[in-house]
């Protein structure tokens, strides 16, 4: 599903315009993002948790050269599922 049908998923879902579907899906995402760049988790509760975890600097390799590099950690956004969206997907 792309950004387009989601919105226009929501709109009809709402029974709103798909420019209103558009702006609330915006601010979701950004409320989302502000969130995770300060630290915190967000749960939706049935829905899951989006939060940060922190990667480990590791090593891997050139595939051209075979040359060994050293790949720096960071931090990347990752989701967990909750009960109720698992529960959901399965059936």
């Amino acid at each position: 599903m792309t950004k387009a049908e989601l919105v226009s998923a929501i709109a009809k879902e709402a029974g709103i315009t798909k420019a209103n579907a558009e702006k609330a899906l915006n601010a979701f995402i950004k409320a989302i993002t502000d969130a995770l760049k300060n630290g915190n988790k967000v749960t939706l509760v049935g829905f899951g948790t989006f939060y940060v975890a922190e990667r480990a600097e590791r090593k891997g390799r050139n595939p051209r050269t075979r040359e060994e590099i050293v790949i720096p950690g960071c931090k990347v956004p990752k989701f967990k599922a909750g009960k109720e969206l698992k529960e959901a997907v399965m059936k």
